[in-house]
């Protein structure tokens, strides 16, 4: 949540623009409020503003400053509303020191009290506010900026990314403390930001930040130390993103642009991960890596907590003892756990608090902990013993879409290595489940170009609810479909598994209730009773199924097909059919398709 961007660029040079890219890049990561800061020889110059970057970038036309070296920040708002007074940068009194700040500083209050009893003025409702204020007060002191910088960090309490400019220095200083932060290498400038599509378009050149580092930043170089003030080395990495991951491409949203790579991402996923003789090579888990395993706890959060669901299903089926637990709730209330524990964290940025928070909880109680993450360099993927790493590309839309999908086949092959290093045996179906995710990226693609979801979508937008069912791999499908549902066309939508419906749910259902029921193979024929029920109380029944799904078809009021293949794969078909139902309902609403209201892409405070 909450998006750092800074660079330091030669003198002759002006950041502003680069900063406004940087923040574009970012708004996925929060869009309440924005603005940016550069520094001259005795202030620090702010522009910020409440709304979206365009009403930053309209004021930086009219009274753009002018500098070498800035920091920008775009909010997704945890204490204070969104106003012009609450964005960032923020300042100390005498417009000496500027920050921006991504994460919850917990002691906020007891340092502003201190600070107004020694006369600081406050303007804003952050705790951000309180860092400017104590930096410049060890710059009144005679410290210099870096150990002013460092004193104050010394006082916070929670998790945090900061980045710093000070009138009369070229540099950036930055400190990051649970909350993501890195560094762009480029030739004569250097960027910081919460995340690399920030200044991809500039350098794929990456130095991540771990915590407790320091970094202080001119054009030519970077030099990381940590709190005392020690050299720190981290290495420099390429990432092998591409500039034009972060574009939309000549596509309306970025959600339907990555719906449409979904293809693409999925042979990324399997790329050299199932053989030509049918078997799974997953080079960082050879076979009996896990036969000491006892038991399966996963811990994610939102999407990926349903990618967790799906696997949980096939591991249960294998005979692997397997929970999967909400990231918020394990690290409050862990499960049980011994060293034959494996955690397995499902996070697509590697950077959600709440998972991260039960990652440590699993490590203090001796349980081995793994990461299914999309990003290299990410916290979870640094502080597990394990990581696998899902190479679904850069995801810039809120709603994820093609995560999921790179997720779910991913932990397919992981989950089948888990279980035969378990049990000793291969699954029966092996052969035809290696194929069936072999063939996803044709068949995604398939949909994609098949799909009469549009015209669906005008008939089942605007109702008094939207149902969502399935059973088996439909059942964590069937939620993602509602998720997604909920997330972008703000309309309720609610996901059930499809034998709880006559357990509660089906009081809700009217004729004004469209009911979406996920077919995936198994038990079509309990499912397609659920359908019955609800079409006898009037509700409209859109079926997701196999085309050769002719029994279905003929009882639903709308049909969705999706190719014939085995249920593992069909649940990711079905789910990409549910994506575009979403999309299509969405747009004809007029809603902020890549920034839903209250939402941010990665989740970096608890």
């Amino acid at each position: 949540m909450c998006g750092i961007t800074a660079c330091a660029a030669p003198a002759d040079e002006n950041v502003v623009d680069t900063l406004l890219g940087g923040l574009r890049n970012l708004e996925y990561r929060g869009y309440d409020s924005s603005g940016v800061a550069t520094p001259d020889s005795e202030t620090v110059s702010v522009i910020k503003r409440e709304g979206g970057i365009d009403e930053l970038a309209d004021t930086l036309d009219v009274v753009g400053p002018d500098g070498a070296v800035g920091i920008g920040h775009t909010r997704w708002s945890t204490h204070g509303a969104p106003t012009d007074a609450n964005a960032h940068p923020h300042t100390d009194c005498d417009n000496r020191v500027a920050v921006v700040h991504n994460g919850i500083v917990e002691n906020y209050t007891e340092l502003r009290d201190e600070l107004r009893a020694r006369g600081h003025v406050f303007t804003s409702e952050t705790d951000t506010e309180v860092i400017p204020h104590l930096v410049s007060e060890h710059l009144d002191d005679g410290m210099t900026v870096d150990g002013a910088f460092r004193a104050a960090i010394e006082r916070l309490e929670g998790r945090f990314a900061i980045a710093m400019v000070v009138a009369g220095d070229d540099a950036i200083y930055a400190a990051r403390n649970g909350s993501p932060l890195v560094v762009g290498v480029d030739d004569g400038r250097r960027f910081i930001a919460s995340d690399v599509p920030s200044f991809l378009e500039h350098t794929d050149d990456v130095v991540y930040l771990e915590d407790g580092d320091v970094v202080r930043v001119t054009p030519d170089e970077h030099v990381i130390t940590d709190l005392d003030g020690r050299p720190v080395e981290r290495e420099t990495k390429v990432v092998d993103w591409q500039p034009e991951d972060a574009e939309r491409n000549g596509f309306d949203h970025y959600m339907l642009k990555e719906i449409h790579e979904q293809p693409a991402a999925l042979e990324r996923a399997i790329n050299g991960r199932i053989t030509a003789e049918g078997g799974i090579d997953l080079e960082e888990f050879p076979p009996g890596t896990f036969s000491d395993v006892t038991d399966v706890q996963l811990v994610a959060c939102g999407t990926s907590y349903h990618a967790a669901l799906y696997v949980r299903q096939q591991l249960a089926e294998r005979g692997v003892p397997t929970q999967v637990f909400s990231g918020g709730e394990y690290a409050t209330t862990p499960a049980p756990v011994t060293e034959n524990t494996l955690v397995i964290a499902v996070t697509q940025s590697g950077e959600t608090a709440d998972t991260l928070a039960s990652l440590r909880a699993a490590d203090e109680r001796g349980a081995r902990t793994l990461a299914v993450t999309n990003v290299v360099g990410s916290s979870a993927a640094r502080f597990c013993d394990d990581a696998l790493f899902i190479r679904a590309g850069p995801e810039i839309g809120v709603a994820a879409t093609k995560t999921f999908s790179s997720q779910v086949a991913v932990l397919t092959l992981l989950g089948e290595r888990i279980a035969q290093d378990i049990t000793g045996e291969p699954r029966e179906d092996l052969a035809a489940m290696l194929r069936g995710l072999e063939r996803l990226p044709s068949d995604v693609q398939h949909v994609l170009d098949q799909s009469s979801v549009e015209s669906l979508a005008t008939k089942y937008r605007e109702r008094d609810g939207h149902f969502f069912i399935g059973r088996g791999v439909a059942y964590p499908v069937a939620l993602e479909g509602a998720l997604k549902f909920k997330e972008i066309t703000y309309e309720h939508a609610e996901g059930f598994a499809a034998a709880e419906l006559k357990h509660g749910p089906l009081a809700l259902v009217t004729p004004d209730t469209p009911v979406f029921a996920v077919f995936s193979g198994p038990h079509d024929e309990k499912t397609l009773g659920n359908v019955e029920e609800v079409q006898s109380r009037g509700a409209p029944a859109v079926a997701i199924a196999s085309e050769e799904s002719t029994e279905v078809a003929e009882v639903v009021d709308e049909f969705l097909p999706i190719p014939d293949t085995h249920p593992v794969a069909a649940g990711v078909l079905a789910n990409v059919q549910l994506q575009l139902v979403s999309y299509h309902v969405a747009d004809l609403l007029g809603r902020a398709i890549d920034k839903p209201r209250n939402l941010a892409k990665s989740v970096t405070v608890e």
